[in-house]
């Protein structure tokens, strides 16, 4: 009998083969006494305190699916270096897709300024009626613009249409160049050629040694005057100072930041007060769609002993 433990953050129950046990177990909580002997692990929604707690105390454990697309908290919390990590790759495609989209829309066609007029009760005209398509220093459509995204995986896969269909011109930045899904990648190395003709830079990077402040100060002095950044990766890869010195020195048109260094984000935090930074509460994701069935094949896959998807290289 093979015993998983399951949280209760997620609804429903995966179609499991035979000879699988469920254990349900609250996040929030000590660790269940059945974790001792559990194989298998699914991680949701679990404060890192716990999640450590959970890693020491599920010692038999060969397998960890978390549901979020990146593994660093899995891979922080201490579980047994021989336990296989799976990540939640492509479940959140969809959700965070319609995040960026939204956070990109937002700045780009002035929301947030629409926003503090409607509570001024003024009619910002300024924002409206006869306009340039593309004022000198600013972005404000996505016709003809040029999105630069870095980190181009699933997520970035499945943003990248919706960008075209929309107008924009889009290149990808992943560890290898190419072309993926008719979007043409490049690597870091050509940053220098390509920042400079961009509107919008969208990070969906992950946590890693090597992305950590990756989106510096230099990279920000690569954008041309009145681009936009839109970070939906995580928090870690962007230098939040060189941020904001880019934002107020007026380099930047601004920012919609979904991810941060500190989460929550501190209350004296600057960003707070900043008008052209728009705060996102890590809401992008937070809704892992189809994962009963990524759990189920992963399970037939660990009790038939045949390789899982989305195993995480350690």
């Amino acid at each position: 009998m093979t015993t998983i433990l399951l949280p209760t953050t997620v609804d429903g129950v995966p179609d499991l083969p035979d000879g699988v046990r469920v254990v349900r177990y609250d996040v929030a909580a000590p660790p269940p006494p059945e974790a001792a002997d559990a194989e298998v692990v699914v991680v949701w929604g679990n404060p890192a305190e716990r999640l450590r707690e959970l890693a020491t105390a599920a010692r038999s454990v060969r397998w960890v699916q978390t549901l979020m697309a990146g593994p660093d908290a899995v891979l922080a919390a201490g579980f047994p270096d021989d336990a296989v990590v799976t990540s939640g790759r492509g479940l959140h495609d969809a959700t965070v897709t319609e995040h960026v989209l939204a956070l990109l829309l937002a700045g780009v066609r002035r929301v947030p300024d629409l926003v503090r007029a409607q509570q001024e009760h003024r009619w910002a005209g300024e924002l409206g009626g006869l306009q340039p398509l593309h004022p000198a220093g600013e972005v404000r459509t996505l016709l003809g613009a040029h999105v630069t995204v870095w980190g181009f995986g699933s997520i970035a896969a499945r943003l990248a249409p919706v960008l075209r269909a929309l107008g924009a011109e889009v290149t990808g930045v992943a560890r290898t160049a190419g072309e993926r899904h008719g979007t043409r990648v490049v690597t870091a190395d050509d940053l220098p050629d390509v920042l400079p003709r961009t509107d919008v830079l969208v990070g969906l990077l992950p946590d890693l040694p090597g992305t950590r402040g990756a989106i510096d100060a230099h990279v920000l002095d690569l954008l041309p005057t009145g681009a936009w950044l839109v970070n939906a990766g995580r928090g870690s890869t962007l230098d939040e100072d060189a941020l904001l010195a880019a934002v107020r020195g007026g380099r930047l048109g601004g920012a919609a930041l979904d991810v941060f260094a500190t989460e929550p984000l501190p209350a004296d935090s600057p960003l707070w007060d900043e008008p052209r930074v728009l705060v996102s509460p890590h809401a992008a994701g937070g809704r892992p769609v189809g994962w009963e069935d990524l759990v189920a094949d992963n399970a037939a896959r660990f009790v038939a002993g045949r390789p899982l998807r989305n195993v995480v290289e350690r």
